[in-house]
């Protein structure tokens, strides 16, 4: 009897003992879970500030407007805030924090389309209108997390979108001038006829539309012009090299 005891009493310890290991494991694993989920999250939001003060940097390239500077700077806020939630003894992060708060504080000086300069590097100029692109991409996320009210997305958005255009259509247009100087027609011609018909597609009318596409019109022109006169010439000039083949064979021989 005693022995019967003692085997059950064995019993119950080892199943009680299964029964802790099975729950300390369960517990390690869902701290482990916590742990990577938090790391994931730390570097979702350091990659979203990391991405939003090139942005920001890119002010040197890109004219932004006040309205973008404070999404942009408050991007970066709530981003610090979501990392000092998940890290809240880190020192550094509540810092950076408290700065960008002193910073959304103090006023901002925006930069007018009209000191754009456009690069004369093709490595130059993608990257340009990648930078558009992607501060485009981050106020519409913006926008859909309600952080950004509608009129100013839908004001700021189509400034931006502009200013895509306007370094599009003058960097076809310098590439056309610069071939035509080149004497390079053809190819002058392909670069105003792409500015042309992105003019031609752009779905509203304004002021500096307009001014270019008459300027481009009046380039396509003066090439339609050129290359008549050019195939005109090279007419002539074929006719009478033909003209002067007959000339020296019918030529009277001369009789020696």
């Amino acid at each position: 009897e005693n022995y019967t005891m003692i085997v059950s009493i064995i019993i119950v310890l080892i199943v009680a003992l299964v029964v802790i290991a099975l729950w300390v494991s369960a517990v390690q694993q869902h701290k482990e879970k916590q742990e990577n989920e938090r790391r994931k999250e730390l570097t979702k939001q350091k990659a979203i500030i990391e991405e939003t003060e090139e942005a920001l940097m890119n002010q040197a390239n890109i004219p932004l407007s006040e309205n973008v500077i404070r999404v942009l700077q408050s991007r970066i806020a709530e981003a610090l805030k979501t990392m000092v939630t998940h890290s809240p003894t880190s020192k550094a992060l509540k810092s950076r924090l408290e700065e960008m708060k002193q910073h959304l504080s103090n006023p901002v000086q925006g930069t007018s389309s009209e000191s754009l300069a456009l690069p004369s590097n093709d490595k130059q100029l993608v990257a340009l209108i990648q930078g558009i692109k992607k501060l485009r991409v981050i106020l519409r996320s913006e926008h859909t997390k309600g952080r950004v009210n509608s009129q100013v997305f839908t004001g700021e958005d189509k400034l931006l979108e502009k200013l895509q255009l306007k370094i599009n259509i003058e960097s076809q247009i310098k590439r056309g001038i610069s071939a035509r100087s080149a004497s390079m027609v053809g190819s002058a011609r392909q670069y105003f006829e792409k500015a042309y018909a992105t003019l031609s597609a752009v779905p509203y009318s304004d002021e500096y539309v307009n001014a270019k596409r008459q300027e481009v019109e009046r380039y396509l022109e003066e090439i339609s012009v050129e290359l008549k006169a050019s195939n005109a010439s090279a007419l002539k000039k074929k006719n009478e090299q033909e003209q002067d083949d007959l000339d020296v064979l019918f030529a009277p021989k001369k009789k020696w």
